[in-house]
């Protein structure tokens, strides 16, 4: 079991930054990748973007490339998303998740979600 807690969400102006935190604990070690996810009212859960733990490739979707970046930390098995030039569409309940990967196979994780709301 891995049990995340995300913290940094809050209410900003657009073109403001902020940064978001996920810090996980339990079985990190089978971590084998982190991302964030968002879901704006009335639409689904959509992916905004990933880091591989070991070797750190991220991924992005295309609308947040450019001004946000995710980045981790190992000693403190925590990740972050770097949040630039936000954007009133950007607002959402963000969620932080984590994928294990072991010989029984693979799990996803999430955390309880932390909104950000960016006003124009």
């Amino acid at each position: 079991q891995v049990q995340l807690v995300e913290s940094g969400g809050g209410l900003v102006q657009a073109g403001d930054s902020l940064r978001l935190s996920c810090a996980a604990s339990g079985r990190t070690f089978s971590i084998s990748s982190m991302g964030w996810f968002r879901q704006a009212p009335g639409k689904e859960r959509e992916f905004v973007a990933r880091i591989i733990w070991s070797g750190g490739s991220t991924y992005y979707t295309d609308s947040v490339k450019g001004r946000f970046t995710i980045s981790r930390d190992f000693a403190k098995n925590t990740v972050y998303l770097h949040m630039n030039s936000l954007k009133p569409e950007d607002t959402a309940v963000y969620y932080c998740a984590a994928r294990t990967t072991t010989i029984a196979g693979t799990n996803d994780y999430w955390g309880q979600g932390t909104q950000v709301t960016v006003s124009s």
